[in-house]
């Protein structure tokens, strides 16, 4: 009788489980959609759109959201994604400092791709990282916040060719750019994060497989962007 039991209790755990997920998705899809209506001004001239949002500011725990515009209105491309954000959290708006340790918070285009990849099936405009690759984010360079293949003065800047998968795709997040402000943030990229937990220096990082069906599905003609933040600033609107 204890093992009847026990395999009848099993399926309404599953069960149980499976609903518990649904939910979650539910809500964290509903938030994303209310945060791209209560800001949809400043969106109005995108029809791709990720949204990164966690709970918690200072959390590096995050949810990315991928909707796209079908007849005027923003419609959920695929489910949730667990993402990572800078190792302290988000930076409240206009607030982001070099060596924070925090994202941005704010709207910005989606740019060039970096690949460790000879050939990507993407729209993207991209090209293939060598060693001689570099993001520089010394505040006192000349080329602070901007990328530079070979020699350069810069005291401080990323390699874009790691020993890891890190940047193995490497998405310019536009933040900082124009203008560029020195001492306000540099080198946020939407990248790979490579073993849990997924923090970052200040970038969005996700795993590789859900990586490539964004690559993939990004189309510079939609004027992808991202809107990023404390789901309680984001919700606000910006």
């Amino acid at each position: 009788m204890k093992l009847l039991d026990g395999f009848l209790f099993l399926p309404v755990i599953l069960l149980f489980s499976i609903n518990l997920q649904s939910q979650t998705n539910n809500s964290i899809i509903e938030n994303a959609l209310l945060i791209a209506e209560n800001n949809k001004k400043k969106l109005e001239n995108s029809e791709q759109l990720l949204v990164v949002y966690n709970y918690q500011p200072e959390n590096y725990s995050a949810v990315l959201v991928a909707l796209e515009r079908k007849d005027r209105n923003w419609v959920v491309k695929d489910n949730p994604i667990e993402a990572g954000i800078g190792k302290n959290g988000f930076a409240p708006p206009l607030n982001k400092l070099e060596g924070d340790g925090k994202s941005p918070t704010g709207i910005f285009r989606l740019g060039k791709l970096f690949t460790y990849e000879k050939q990507v099936n993407t729209l993207l405009e991209y090209q293939q990282t060598t060693k001689e690759d570099k993001w520089i984010d010394d505040p006192n360079s000349k080329d602070y916040n901007t990328f530079i293949r070979g020699f350069t003065n810069a005291k401080s800047y990323e390699n874009l060719l790691l020993k890891s998968d890190a940047y193995k795709y490497c998405l310019v997040i536009e933040y900082n750019t124009n203008p560029v402000i020195k001492g306000k943030g540099s080198a946020i990229f939407f990248h790979l994060g490579i073993k849990k937990p997924y923090f970052t220096a200040g970038c969005v990082a996700i795993n590789e497989e859900n990586m490539k069906l964004i690559v993939n599905w990004l189309d510079p003609k939609q004027n992808p962007i991202i809107i990023m933040g404390n789901y309680n600033v984001l919700k606000s609107g910006l």
